[in-house]
């Protein structure tokens, strides 16, 4: 198994239709073939001194081996997120693991 882990601070001065294109965009990365599981969330509302609720979203992406995880990096419909979306955040964060 291979987990993509990805939060993202998206800028503030984002109108509501930049917004709506970026979870819509984000949300086609669950259509790319190798994904096997798929997750988008804001941040829960738990407050602990550990907890980092700093970001607007996080995706989470599992891939059966570091393969499928690749091909995601390559594919179109990613290329097409990056090239659309790119300017709508400060700062992306990747955490990448494998089990």
């Amino acid at each position: 198994m291979f987990v993509h882990a990805v939060y993202f601070w998206l800028k503030n001065d984002l109108s509501q239709d930049q917004r709506n294109q970026y979870v819509a965009s984000l949300r086609s990365l669950g259509s790319i073939p190798s994904v096997r599981h798929f997750f988008i969330g804001t941040p829960a509302a738990t407050s602990r001194p550990i907890i980092d609720r700093s970001y607007s979203y996080a995706l989470t992406v599992v891939f059966d081996d570091e393969a499928g995880h690749e091909a995601y990096q390559v594919h179109p419909i990613h290329d097409q997120f990056r090239d659309e979306c790119g300017t709508f955040w400060d700062k992306v964060l990747i955490y990448d693991s494998q089990g």
